[in-house]
């Protein structure tokens, strides 16, 4: 008999980290999506959103799923707000590829598409920082890999360093109308 998986998409609030549960003594205060969601305990995330990031985050009992969906034939897109206004011609050395830091040796990161984010209305409203700091950008950024924190260190590395980061796909999958906490069953 075929064993039955489990798939969902959540909206991963900001200040959650992406697991159920805790095996580090330095992260006990931490908020876990066990708070959030009561699902059974073979269920995993599908990669990662750090804790200062949300959006969509894919959760399954299926290890398969969770390899495709994390490799490089997948893309990823996230919405990001940029500290100041950004030029054509930084997005463009990011579509390029820039030198970042991956586990303390330089690495630069694969062409990618980025673009400015014109329309923000998609984007649930969150505070971050007051208006006296300075102007914002938005960008749509889309990659096929998937380093430690690697979008913020990308903008950072243009001189942009990110205030806020929402995944908004992943594949065919889509944020769509998910608000933070929620989740939804989706086929596979």
């Amino acid at each position: 008999m075929k064993e039955e998986h489990l798939y969902y998409k959540i909206y991963k609030p900001y200040g959650y980290l992406s697991q159920f549960i805790n095996n580090q003594h330095k992260r006990k205060n931490k908020r876990l999506l066990s708070e959030l969601f009561n699902l059974p305990k073979a269920i995993m995330a599908v990669g990662r959103l750090d804790e200062k990031s949300e959006g969509l985050l894919l959760l399954t009992t299926d290890g398969m799923f969770s390899n495709y969906m994390t490799s490089q034939n997948i893309e990823k897109e996230y919405h990001v707000m940029v500290d100041g206004i950004i030029t054509t011609d930084k997005i463009s050395a990011l579509t390029k590829g820039v030198k970042i830091s991956v586990n303390g040796n330089a690495y630069v990161t694969k062409p990618c598409e980025a673009k400015l984010l014109p329309d923000t209305s998609h984007i649930i409203k969150r505070f971050v920082r007051d208006i006296k700091h300075g102007p914002t950008s938005w960008l749509s950024i889309t990659l096929t890999e998937g380093k430690y924190r690697q979008v913020r260190k990308m903008t950072a590395a243009i001189g942009y360093p990110t205030l806020r980061l929402v995944r908004v796909r992943i594949g065919n999958y889509k944020l769509e109308k998910l608000k933070p906490k929620d989740i939804e069953a989706i086929h596979y």
